[in-house]
């Protein structure tokens, strides 16, 4: 029978992954330790967590250190989660930008904590739809991540008949992606409208570049509130004044960052403060 995580091994695993990721993780999160680090004390023979965790304050830890954050940080993603924010994407936000900018120019999408690539690529086949309206204007598209193996998984392009089935209308699983023995791929056009790079949101930003739209959804709930604003601000910082930002249901920027308002109407769109205003909104268009 294992020992129980002793207080000393919880604070250097908890504080750890503050550093390094931004996780905030209370004792009444005992069970995700154990859950999504069990894995790793297999793998390295140790005896417990308490082990583990003895380990993580030896010098040259690094690697260890690395698959620790990223089986913290690994977080569910299916296509078109929650729905509205894609329907404002394709309804409200592309039709914006294409009227504010010139023919010709390229549309920058972030989407941050982009996991195994679900978000990025229902993105692009918006993008694919709406390519007649785009008036020949490029739309770029960069995923982020901390979790290796989720960036590689993005790259690949290859979900299970499980992960197509959450979410992804049957219409563009038909368009979109090819039989792939059990699995299904996305097909080439849509994969490389989406490229991918480990970065940590806890980064110097301005190295992404600027972004006319942001999509950083169901991540800053595992932050605490300095951290909340030292992410949003810096977010702010390589966005037009037109720019969007979308949120998770549970997130919001109110009482955390002025950098941001609430868009009219809706719920997790948010302006930059002091940025355009927003164009009358036509009849959402409908995903798929």
């Amino acid at each position: 029978m294992t020992a129980p995580l002793s207080p000393v091994a919880f604070d250097t695993l908890a504080t750890m992954l503050k550093t390094k990721s931004g996780l905030i993780i209370g004792t009444d999160k005992l069970y995700l330790l154990e859950t999504r680090l069990s894995g790793i004390v297999k793998r390295e023979k140790l005896t417990d967590m308490n082990e583990l965790a003895e380990r993580l304050r030896r010098p040259g830890s690094d690697a260890l250190t690395r698959d620790v954050v990223e089986a913290m940080t690994t977080n569910e993603s299916f296509f078109f989660r929650d729905e509205k924010p894609f329907i404002h994407f394709r309804g409200q936000a592309l039709p914006r930008l294409v009227a504010a900018r010139p023919a010709g120019s390229t549309l920058r999408v972030w989407s941050a904590a982009s996991s195994s690539g679900q978000e990025a690529y229902s993105l692009a086949m918006i993008v694919a739809e709406s390519n007649a309206a785009l008036g020949g204007r490029k739309v770029e598209i960069v995923g982020t991540d901390i979790a290796r193996d989720q960036l590689a998984r993005a790259r690949e392009g290859v979900y299970s008949q499980f992960e197509v089935q959450r979410g992804l209308p049957v219409q563009m699983l038909m368009r979109y992606f090819r039989k792939d023995d059990s699995n299904w791929r996305i097909t080439d056009a849509i994969r490389a409208m989406a490229s991918f790079r480990e970065f940590n949101l806890l980064s110097d930003l301005r190295s992404l570049g600027r972004f006319d739209i942001v999509f950083c959804r169901n991540v800053l709930i595992y932050f605490d509130q300095p951290t909340k604003t030292r992410v949003l601000e810096a977010i702010a910082g390589i966005m037009p004044p037109d720019g969007l930002l979308y949120l998770g249901g549970a997130e919001t920027v109110l009482g955390i960052t002025s950098r941001f308002a609430p868009m009219p109407n809706e719920r997790g769109v948010y302006g930059v403060s002091g940025g355009t205003a927003p164009a009358t909104a036509s009849r959402l268009a409908a995903v798929g």
